[in-house]
């Protein structure tokens, strides 16, 4: 058997994604231990490692390369966190799955609460989001840009340059560090729209690999992630835009929240609405776009 080539980032908790993607294809298809080959692609997102990424081409950085291998056939499959993946895809490329939804909520290392940061204390981010609900909740913070994988931001913070900083529990999690860090309720800070899931995208001809793909799909979080990702679409966000969103599965019945911040945490509107697909996404965000002042308006295309 020819083998599956699975294209991912270099970065360790990438490999790890990838692994679990690995792991569920072979038990979906009973397939050997070398049915799958994992093809390493380096991308500009992992190679500049010393600004912001919203200012050197956002989230494309993580995707473009691995679009290109996919696209040329190097690989028959890429696999995402999805929160990094463009709203806007090519139309070449198709979502084919997602594995089960971690842990949606960001970690805070350095303090065991939002309230116990100390006063003025300097805490790291490039997230937009995280900078503006941080600030939103804290004014007194004083926040700085942080790149890296978990291990430099990790020695970043053991160094001192910052005192505290946030990272996801997912990535966390699957780098067998689930002590590290208090986890931040989500009534406190909603997650980046798609936090905690991992996709895995294919050429959308490509009806084989669409399939074995497939199998593999977690049904509820794709429904649940595709809502999120909808609402960014409607609001035309960007990596400069502060947005935070969750879907939840009651039944049949999805429900999406979602909160749109100025870049400072000044302002902040938030909404929920209830649905059965992803359309809800699209209201929810017409809905927030209406309310929002001219400071968040702004920051969005819409």
């Amino acid at each position: 058997m020819t083998p599956f080539r699975l294209g991912t980032r270099g970065s360790p908790l990438a490999l790890t994604q990838a692994r679990m993607v690995a792991d569920a294809l072979r038990a979906a298809h009973d397939w050997p231990a070398d049915a799958i080959e994992t093809v390493v692609i380096r991308t500009t997102g992992d190679r500049v490692q010393d600004r912001p990424l919203a200012e050197i081409g956002g989230k494309a950085l993580w995707t473009k390369e691995l679009d290109r291998a996919l696209l040329t056939q190097e690989v028959d499959a890429c696999v995402h966190s999805m929160k990094d993946v463009e709203t806007i895809r090519p139309a070449a490329i198709a979502v084919a799955a997602m594995l089960p939804r971690a842990d949606v909520r960001d970690r805070l290392l350095g303090a065991e609460s939002i309230e116990a940061i100390p006063h003025r204390a300097v805490v790291g981010t490039s997230s937009p989001r995280r900078r503006a609900q941080l600030l939103h909740l804290r004014p007194d913070l004083r926040v700085v840009p942080i790149r890296g994988n978990v291990d430099t931001r990790l020695a970043k913070l053991a160094a001192g340059e910052v005192d505290a900083t946030l990272l996801a529990a997912a990535g966390l999690d699957r780098l067998d560090r689930p002590t590290v860090g208090a986890a931040i309720p989500t009534d406190v800070m909603l997650p980046a729209p798609a936090q905690g899931a991992v996709g895995v995208e294919v050429r959308a001809d490509d009806a084989h690999a669409l399939a074995l793909v497939a199998a593999i799909d977690h049904a509820d979080t794709h429904r649940c992630v595709a809502a999120e990702r909808a609402l960014l679409a409607g609001l035309g966000a960007t990596c400069h835009s502060p947005v935070a969103a969750l879907a939840s599965l009651a039944g049949e019945t999805l429900r999406l929240r979602a909160s749109l911040l100025d870049e400072d945490g000044a302002d902040e509107v938030c909404a929920a609405l209830e649905g059965t697909g992803p359309e809800v996404g699209t209201e929810l965000a017409a809905e927030l776009l209406d309310r929002a002042p001219p400071a968040i308006r702004q920051l969005f295309q819409a």
